[in-house]
């Protein structure tokens, strides 16, 4: 273990755990559990019972969000089980709290079966006003998330998908708007098409940054290759509009931006020298895909990471406690991708043009301001 690993765990070990529930009322005198509890109590479930929307305004759930795992895809672990993964989840929660004043509640949920989880996680919405899905391998994650979308009324979003590409989006929104390339008419090639990665591309295309081209271990995908799987194939779609083959390096001649969320090493100086000036967003953690050093030497214009002691952080926490409180504060019963598209702008437009430079593209991770700013946005755009 390194030192952070080792004062990591000695933390863990004296907090026993990251979060707790505090009431939010007292009961010390038998009035106080008259009205708190029974027989006060009953008058709230008639009204419940009678008008379902009453729920959000009587109970906490209105500010309430389950972070929910099956343990198969956390950081950079892997498949590592759902006891494994509540560091995680109660790390989350904390952010939520921490960042947007939202409370959270850490599910780590024990099976790997798609019906299995969906049922589970359906079954227990009523009790939470929005879903936060973490940490799900793909492609299990896309199903997992559509369906609950079609069955639950409250919003369902899988962070590691929508999360990372509307931080990643609002880092090269910027990145753009400072080296003067012009939207619509960008070459981005990707390593990574898993969940973030698809989630990524999928935004850039929507908001109209121009062509994407995604790599995975085979090469680049491209509509009618053999072997994608339906997640792939429904992006393959919509990117890579001239249906260009061969490996990363094949592609990246010529790109505008590389964005990565693959692995370490994947990039090389060298590759990045045949770029156009290029944008590099390396953020395979902990070790990205080429050190921001190595991106500068082969010419890029800006680098960004995954990492906090690189400039440029890409970090979900930027989006997620903002984004649920705005879904929260409108009753949204989704996430649309307009509203993603909102946080986006709401993310990039707190960097002024007196602030922007190569080294500062994307707020600070630890910036106050941010949820604010991205739940009205979001809840701006829910009401709209």
């Amino acid at each position: 273990m390194n030192e952070t690993s080792e004062r990591s765990l000695r933390l863990h070990e004296e907090l026993h755990g990251k979060i707790e529930v505090i009431a939010r009322a007292e009961a010390r005198t038998a009035e106080d559990l008259a009205l708190l509890y029974t027989p006060g109590v009953a008058e709230p479930c008639r009204q419940i019972q009678r008008d379902y929307q009453r729920s959000w305004e009587l109970t906490r759930r209105g500010n309430l969000v389950a972070v929910i795992t099956d343990g198969t895809a956390v950081l950079g672990l892997g498949d590592i089980g759902p006891a494994a993964g509540m560091p995680v989840m109660e790390g989350k929660c904390l952010l939520f709290k921490e960042f947007g004043d939202v409370d959270a509640i850490p599910l780590c949920v024990d099976t790997h079966d798609v019906d299995e989880f969906v049922r589970t996680v359906q079954l227990i919405s009523k009790s939470f006003g929005g879903i936060n899905l973490e940490d799900i391998a793909a492609p299990r994650c896309f199903q997992i998330e559509r369906r609950l979308q079609e069955l639950c009324d409250i919003p369902v979003f899988h962070d590691d998908q929508h999360g990372t590409a509307i931080v990643t989006a609002a880092g090269l929104l910027n990145a753009v708007r400072l080296t003067g390339k012009r939207m619509g008419e960008l070459r981005i090639v990707m390593s990574g098409a898993g969940a973030a990665g698809i989630a990524i591309a999928t935004l850039l295309i929507h908001m109209g940054f121009g062509d994407v081209i995604l790599c995975d271990r085979q090469g680049a995908i491209y509509e009618g290759r053999d072997g994608l799987n339906p997640a792939k194939d429904e992006v393959a779609r919509i990117s890579n509009r001239a249906r260009e083959s061969g490996s990363l390096a094949d592609v990246l001649r010529g790109a505008d931006a590389f964005i990565g969320v693959s692995q370490p090493g994947l990039l090389t100086s060298q590759m990045v020298a045949t770029m156009n000036e290029g944008i590099v967003f390396a953020c395979a953690n902990p070790t990205p895909e080429i050190m921001p050093a190595e991106a500068l030497a082969g010419g890029a214009r800006v680098v960004a990471t995954g990492r906090s002691d690189f400039p440029n952080q890409i970090n979900n926490v930027l989006v997620f406690p903002g984004i649920f409180k705005g879904a929260l504060a409108a009753r949204a019963p989704r996430i649309t991708e307009e509203m993603e598209v909102a946080a986006v702008h709401a993310i990039a437009g707190l960097v002024t043009d007196e602030e922007l430079s190569a080294e500062f593209i994307i707020p600070s991770a630890l910036d106050r301001r941010v949820a604010d700013v991205v739940a009205a946005a979001v809840a701006e755009r829910a009401r709209s």
